[in-house]
């Protein structure tokens, strides 16, 4: 459990300090470049203030340490605070482990028995702090993939909008920008805005490079459906004809009465 959390907190040291690895790790293998981090990271001498917190369902702590190193195996580690803690210190000559309680006043060499024990009651043992470089010697290193910009701005959409398909983004990267084309898919999502700031902060923190972030949001209406090319003909309206007046008859006159007389003569 210690080992791994030791582990973790070197990696994520590394990732912190260097965050332009790719480009070194084309020519290096995984172990140099790793030893090349920590000297990095320490140098030949450093000296250092950290604060260090401890989590217990019943209680807290918050310690300030300041530390001096020298090389990779010599280290002095005092505690600054809290009071009743200041005063603690650890020394690390190689392998061997020294502690000085101020409340007895005395330096006590660790035996291999105590290595496996708490240091100041963290997550940490004092084995922790003797092999802090061991992730160096203790493992095989490989070098599994360089990420790109891309891989890494595709991952950190995911993450804050994982309920839409991460094919249906589109996004563009400049110099110094970086333009994230929304699908409509994701208009309907809840908190989608906390989820753009969510973005943009992580963007900016694992790209500095990128300092502006923007998102497009497009609405398109659907296409009308095509008008029929053949148009049935329109059924025109006959007025009705009108009827006919039929003619009316006229009677025709009457001949008038001839009146013939016969005359008799004598």
């Amino acid at each position: 459990m210690h080992k791994n959390s030791s582990v973790t907190f070197t990696l994520f040291l590394i990732s912190c300090l260097l965050p332009n690895l790719s480009v070194v790790a084309e020519t290096q293998d995984a172990a140099s470049l790793l030893r090349e981090n920590f000297d990095y990271m320490r140098g030949k001498t450093s000296v250092s203030t950290v604060e260090m917190t401890v989590h217990r369902p019943e209680w807290e702590r918050v310690s300030v340490i300041k530390a001096w190193t020298r090389g990779e195996k010599d280290s002095l580690i005092t505690i600054i605070s809290p009071p009743k803690d200041r005063g603690n210190g650890t020394l690390k000559l190689g392998r061997n482990m020294w502690i000085f309680n101020p409340k007895v006043n005395r330096v006590i060499k660790l035996p291999p028995s105590m290595m496996s024990q708490s240091w100041m009651g963290s997550d940490f043992s004092n084995n922790d702090l003797a092999k802090s470089d061991s992730i160096i010697t203790d493992y095989n290193h490989r070098i599994i993939g360089i990420e790109t910009s891309e891989e890494k701005t595709t991952a950190l959409i995911h993450r804050r909008i994982p309920v839409v398909e991460i094919e249906k983004f589109k996004f563009t990267i400049q110099k110094y920008s970086l333009t994230i084309e929304m699908p409509e898919e994701s208009f309907y999502v809840e908190g989608i805005q906390i989820a753009k700031r969510g973005i943009a902060m992580d963007v900016q923190k694992l790209l500095p490079e990128l300092t502006e972030i923007n998102f497009v949001e497009s609405f398109r209406s659907e296409p009308k459906p095509e008008a029929e090319h053949e148009q049935k003909p329109a059924h025109k309206k006959t007025p009705k004809a009108k009827p006919k007046k039929k003619a009316e008859a006229t009677p025709k006159p009457k001949a008038k009465a001839k009146s013939t007389t016969k005359s008799k003569t004598a």
